[in-house]
């Protein structure tokens, strides 16, 4: 079964992480993400020993610099057996063409569209002028055009994306929330649902995963809930 949920792990989690991660071992098409707060905290040793309980692990670290750079870095972090790594689509299709290269199939490279948490007042002050949508948009497509694997995007762009680029570029959307839950920090979202219809290839959920009184099982919940809505 391909990873339909990528839960969000942070270092609030503290003693309490691998004991997490171990239940989420055991449900199949569940992995983890591990971002930037986490591993500059706890180390490659951590991305390792989560890669060794059979976790896919989704490496987000945003690579974003000169192509040499972001080239390298991709071969740095392949010791470290992640499923996904990603890159900012805003860094051009010369520095994401480097990072399919350097990765050179061992792993999926993707390309980070606009962050979940910009909505169009922090795109219009960025002198931005393209909807969210077709910004989006276009990024996936120069990604797809560079090589990569596929694009990180909130749900509400996930259609157009899979109308763009077609149905085995991955489409990995954060922003994702059962009904029910807050939205914290997160402008632009769904349900695990509306996400899957909309064209989704997995989900990242944090918060209402790892705070759950029973995470395991409301990782389960989540990818029922996915599960019901692929096409079929």
């Amino acid at each position: 079964m391909p990873t339909r949920l990528y839960v969000a792990l942070t270092t609030e989690l503290g003693d309490g992480l691998l004991p997490l991660a171990e239940e989420l071992a055991g449900i199949e098409g569940a992995g983890v993400k591990v971002g930037l707060e986490l591993y500059l905290s706890r180390g490659t040793e951590m991305v390792r020993r989560l890669a060794s309980l059979g976790l896919p692990v989704f490496l987000d670290l945003k690579f974003c610099d000169i192509p040499h750079t972001v080239a390298g870095a991709v071969r740095a972090v392949a010791g470290m057996e992640p499923a996904v790594v990603n890159v900012h689509a805003t860094g051009g299709r010369e520095m994401m063409r480097a990072a399919a290269e350097a990765a050179d199939g061992r792993f999926s490279v993707i390309a980070v569209t606009v962050l979940t948490s910009l909505g169009r007042g922090d795109l219009s002050a960025m002198s931005i002028g393209l909807p969210a949508e077709d910004l989006v948009v276009r990024l996936a497509e120069s990604a797809s055009a560079a090589g990569l694997d596929g694009v990180v995007c909130s749900p509400r762009e996930a259609a157009a994306v899979r109308r763009a680029c077609g149905d085995d570029f991955l489409v990995i959307t954060p922003g994702v929330r059962p009904a029910g839950h807050r939205r914290d920090d997160q402008k632009r979202v769904a349900t695990p649902a509306e996400a899957m219809a909309a064209g989704a290839s997995a989900l990242v959920v944090g918060r209402p995963v790892t705070r759950a009184d029973s995470p395991a099982d409301a990782a389960r919940a989540i990818l029922q809930e996915a599960a019901g809505a692929l096409p079929r």
